[in-house]
């Protein structure tokens, strides 16, 4: 998680500066700003479910729902790989790519995201 960079620097020294980061965006957070404090405990349910659904991608062929896939075009490769897959295996799928954005498209705008974007094609889908 985060950037290569990350894997250099020792534990004890990543472990403060993680909450100091912390810390710094829950000042500035107001409104409906979504902070890492409040993302972090969600975090390790997606590692879980991505090591628990490993292999199986042949059998989501079985969904008969209509998906929705959206992605990012500076996603990390191992998202697009995986909706690469899901694209080519559910039976009525549509897949979006946002352009320019990252996998934070739908999160805080001053982190690049673009929730407004997101939620167009979330109301078209559903609508």
């Amino acid at each position: 998680m985060g950037p290569p960079i990350f894997n250099a620097v020792p534990r004890w020294l990543l472990e403060p500066l993680t909450k100091m980061m912390m810390a710094g965006e829950e000042k500035k957070a107001d409104g409906d700003y979504v902070t890492m404090r409040m993302l972090a405990p969600t975090i390790h349910y997606d590692h879980h479910l991505s090591v628990e659904t490993e292999g199986m991608l042949e059998s989501f062929g079985g969904i008969r729902a209509e998906v929705l896939l959206l992605g990012s075009s500076k996603s990390p490769s191992y998202f697009k790989i995986a909706l690469d897959g899901l694209n080519k295996v559910l039976p009525h799928v549509e897949r979006i790519e946002f352009a320019g954005l990252n996998h934070g498209a739908s999160g805080n705008t001053d982190r690049g995201g673009k929730p407004e974007r997101v939620a167009q094609e979330l109301r078209r889908f559903f609508g």
